[in-house]
């Protein structure tokens, strides 16, 4: 079976490809914080439902078991377990306490007070995913329901992520709300001067420019230029150096779609596995920015083969509940970040219901163009967010 942090890449990368054919702006997502999520539900899905939500966490040539399995033996199969213990092990790991920064995952399922979810299914919630259940009243009281739900979310995010599920998003036919949270902030282990931020000329594309506030730093950074993908990789590491933000940024302004369609999955994670990128001295131009991005995952995620979780007549949820009925209705998730001179603040939330010369001596990278960003953990090889810059 894959890595968590190789299936982790494989899976951030096709979303976020399915994610640009609708959006030309900036983008923003927490891969570990929506695989999570089908995590969850994978434990209480039988059948192909099943078979689908595992090619998340297989490689093709891996595949995932037999489709038609009995529920039985989808229960028991060890590939299956080990997902949910690979996943039990990277919450584990994600959520140890530190002093460099915060960083915190955070499950819990909101059920209708009136329905009969399997208790085994809710154990094993609460094993993998310390994920506990909190009964509510969607039948009588769905939008007290909804705002207690985001209440939640809202806290667990430390505020940045407000309204998750938005008005009239919950009915009374609403039967479980399954909810991740995702919460970060760490200081650079090597911060900017706010003295030497300076407005500058951010390119959208050869001919359209927008001013950004500019950070500036010169320090030894992990490094690599990518003569193939005619690209620069840099390393940011914060604090503890537990984490560390990646930047991919192309030569040619207009260079980005070529990275997005030539790189891999598998070239991700070597690129950015410890040790792999040189210490070099760099001349690094970073704007401040800030991305906030709201998806509903069902279309994407459909197109990524995911398409019996959410329909009403395929779904096979009989992990979950004896009622054949349930279904995944919605597939929310809504992320923030925002990049400064002293480190980055990044939250993330998923529902389900149903051209510059360089200083002598350095190298240059002048992110004054689109590139990709991303924030791995590095004991768990977890991508925490997958981002593009392209519009301030």
């Amino acid at each position: 079976m894959d890595s968590f942090g190789a299936a982790n890449a494989r899976f951030g990368l096709g979303l976020f490809k399915e994610l640009k054919k609708s959006n030309d702006g900036n983008v923003l997502f927490s891969p570990v914080g929506i695989s999570t999520a089908i995590g969850m539900i994978l434990l209480g899905t039988r059948g192909s439902t099943a078979h689908q939500l595992q090619q998340v966490f297989y490689s093709e040539e891996e595949g995932a078991g037999n489709p038609r399995a009995t529920a039985e033996e989808q229960e028991v199969n060890e590939k299956t377990e080990m997902i949910h213990l690979q996943l039990q092990k990277v919450l584990t790991e994600i959520n140890q306490p530190t002093d460099g920064y915060e960083l915190n995952i955070a499950n819990r399922l909101f059920g209708e007070k009136t329905y009969l979810f399997l208790q085994k299914y809710l154990d094993y919630v609460e094993k993998y995913y310390h994920a506990s259940l909190e009964p509510v009243d969607f039948v009588n009281a769905a939008d007290d329901s909804r705002k207690k739900i985001n209440s939640w979310v809202e806290r667990e995010t430390h505020e940045k992520v407000k309204d998750q599920f938005p008005a009239g998003s919950l009915g009374s036919s609403t039967r479980l709300v399954l909810v991740n949270a995702v919460y970060f902030r760490g200081q650079w282990a090597q911060g900017f001067k706010k003295e030497d931020t300076q407005e500058e000329q951010f390119w959208l594309n050869k001919s359209t420019s927008k001013p950004v506030l500019m950070m500036k730093l010169c320090h030894s950074f992990p490094f690599a230029s990518l003569e193939d993908l005619q690209a620069k990789l840099l390393g940011i590491p914060y604090k503890n150096n537990d984490l560390c933000m990646f930047v991919l940024l192309p030569d040619a302004i207009d260079g980005l779609q070529k990275i997005v369609d030539q790189v891999s999955p598998e070239q991700l994670v070597e690129w950015t596995n410890p040790g792999h990128l040189e210490e070099r001295k760099v001349s690094l131009h970073l704007p401040r920015f800030e991305v906030e991005n709201t998806y509903n995952l069902e279309e994407p995620l459909g197109a990524m083969g995911l398409e019996d979780a959410f329909s009403e007549l395929q779904a096979d949820y009989s992990g979950m509940s004896a009622s054949s009925r349930l279904h995944a209705q919605k597939f929310l998730h809504r992320s923030f970040v925002a990049v400064t001179e002293e480190g980055t603040e990044a939250a993330a939330a998923t529902g389900v219901a149903f051209s510059i010369s360089a200083v002598s001596g350095y190298d240059s990278v002048h992110c004054n163009h689109p590139f990709l960003f991303l924030i791995r953990h590095r004991e768990s090889s977890s991508v925490l967010f997958f981002g593009q810059f392209s519009s301030p």
